[in-house]
């Protein structure tokens, strides 16, 4: 089936968070989040090498909407019910969908981590693309030495497949590890 023509939503909610897709005129609010969270952003993260402009992150916002709707790339955004907070940026990435298969990618904005936030939305994403997308395969990928990252994957029921030695670099240019872990159709989403 053509990609473009499967319904996928644009707005759902979890238990704690109304979660909706990149939307123009969310710049502001995500900027002020990213500012919240840049420090610990940067080790993990190659956009967040320096502080975006409110600009920027608008146009990366209306990038992410429009890939969205060409169902090039599935971004989300959690907010707190109810406000205009922003709890976390998620998403869908890395689609084939010959397969089909997805990547969930997520951060979580600072003052709200451990709180169980990005676990709530892994398990919504992953319901979503088993049970709308017919998903064969959703994957996390992680750095090795972000254990906060890698333990929602855990958490979440993700299995550890392996480590991607030297694979990739660090934001700090370093050479790093990935952690690949998926859950699969035929394992029981």
């Amino acid at each position: 089936m053509d990609p473009l023509l499967i319904e996928i939503p644009a707005e759902f909610e979890t238990e704690r968070m109304t979660v909706r897709t990149a939307r123009p005129g969310d710049g502001r609010a995500v900027n002020n989040a990213i500012r919240e969270s840049l420090a610990e952003l940067q080790p993990w993260m190659i956009w967040a090498k320096a502080m975006p402009t409110v600009e920027e992150t608008e146009a990366h916002g209306r990038q992410a909407h429009a890939k969205f709707h060409a169902r090039e790339d599935l971004h989300y955004r959690g907010w707190l019910k109810g406000t205009d907070t922003l709890a976390v940026a998620s998403g869908l990435h890395r689609i084939d969908w010959a397969v089909p298969k997805f990547e969930i990618g997520y951060w979580v904005r600072t003052p709200l981590a451990g709180q169980g936030y990005v676990s709530e939305m892994v398990h919504a994403l992953r319901a979503m693309a088993f049970e709308t997308l017919n998903a064969e395969r959703v994957e996390i990928r992680c750095d090795n030495a972000n254990e906060r990252s890698w333990r929602v994957a855990e958490r979440c029921g993700f299995t550890l497949e392996g480590v991607l030695r030297r694979d990739s670099r660090a934001p700090d240019g370093s050479v790093r590890d990935t952690r690949v872990y998926a859950r699969v159709r035929a394992a029981g989403n």
